[in-house]
C-alpha cells in the first residue's frame, strides 16, 4: 500500500490521466449495462407480439397503438408503433417508417458502447506514456548521482515506470472485456429490433389480405351460386389491390 501510494505522489501527472479515463470508463460501463439489460429489453417478446397481432387482425390499430404507448422505452416497442401509425399508407412508405425508426433506434443501442474500445487504447497509451517518462527521470538523475547511488535509484525508477504500464492495462483489459460483452448484447438488440420491424410488418400485410379476401368473398356471396374460377378469383383480387392502392395514395 505504502509503495502505491508513493507512486501515486510521485507520477501524479502521468497517472491521474489514466484514472480518469478509468473512471470515464466505469460510468459508461455502468450506464450500458442497465441500458442494455433492463431498460430496453421487453420482458416477454414473444407475448408483446401476439397481443399486437390478435389487434391488428381484428381490425384494432388504435388499441394496438396505445398498447405499444405502455413500453415507451423499449425499442421493438418504438418500431412496432411507427409501422402500426403508418398502416393506412403504401406499402413502400410502410418500409421507408420503418427503416428511419429501425435506424433511430439502432443509434440509440449502439451509443456510447464504441468508448470503451477507444478508453481502453489510450490507458494503454497513456501507460506507456507514463513508463518512458519514468525511465527518462531515472536516467536523468543516474547520470547525477554518486556511483554507489546509480544502482538503488535506476531500480527505484524502473520500478515506478512500470507502474505505470501496469496501471495503463490494468484499465485497459476490463474495459476490453466489457466493450466485448457490450458488442454483443448489443448487436442480440438490433436483431431483435429487426425483426420486430419484419414481424410487425408482416402482420399489416396480412390484415390487408384478409380484409381482401373477405371482401372478395362477399361479392361472391352476392352473386348467388356463382363461383369463380382460380383466374378469375386472381383477376379480382388484382383489381381490388389496385383500388386499396389508390385509396392509400388518396390519403
Amino acid at each position: 500500500m505504502g509503495s502505491a501510494i508513493e507512486f501515486l505522489k510521485t507520477s501524479f501527472l502521468h497517472v491521474m490521466p489514466i484514472l480518469l479515463a478509468g473512471g470515464f470508463a466505469a460510468v459508461i460501463i455502468f450506464e450500458r449495462v442497465k441500458i442494455l439489460f433492463k431498460t430496453y429489453p421487453l420482458a416477454d417478446a414473444q407475448a408483446f407480439f401476439d397481443k399486437i397481432n390478435e389487434m391488428v387482425m381484428a381490425g384494432r390499430l388504435g388499441d394496438a397503438i396505445a398498447y405499444c404507448d405502455r413500453y415507451p422505452a423499449k425499442p421493438a416497442a418504438i418500431v412496432a408503433k411507427q409501422a402500426l401509425l403508418r398502416a393506412h399508407q403504401p406499402d413502400s412508405l410502410i418500409e421507408n417508417g420503418l427503416q428511419l425508426a429501425v435506424s433511430e433506434v439502432t443509434q440509440a443501442i449502439q451509443k456510447r458502447t464504441s468508448f470503451l474500445a477507444m478508453i481502453a487504447n489510450v490507458a494503454t497509451l497513456l501507460g506507456l506514456f507514463g513508463t518512458i517518462a519514468g525511465l527518462i527521470s531515472s536516467f536523468q538523475a543516474v547520470g547525477h548521482a554518486d556511483a554507489q547511488q546509480k544502482s538503488a535509484l535506476l531500480a527505484a525508477g524502473i520500478s515506478q515506470a512500470m507502474n505505470a504500464t501496469m496501471l495503463g492495462l490494468g484499465v485497459a483489459i476490463p474495459c476490453m472485456i466489457a466493450f466485448s460483452f457490450l458488442m454483443n448484447r448489443t448487436n442480440r438488440l438490433v436483431a431483435d429490433v429487426e425483426h420486430a420491424a419484419v414481424r410487425t410488418l408482416d402482420m399489416l400485410k396480412q390484415r390487408f389480405y384478409a380484409a381482401e379476401s373477405e371482401s372478395l368473398n362477399a361479392r361472391n356471396d352476392k352473386g348467388g351460386d356463382e363461383t369463380l374460377s382460380d383466374d378469375d378469383y386472381a383477376e379480382e383480387a388484382a383489381k381490388e389491390q389496385k383500388k386499396v392502392a389508390a385509396v392509400r395514395r388518396a390519403a
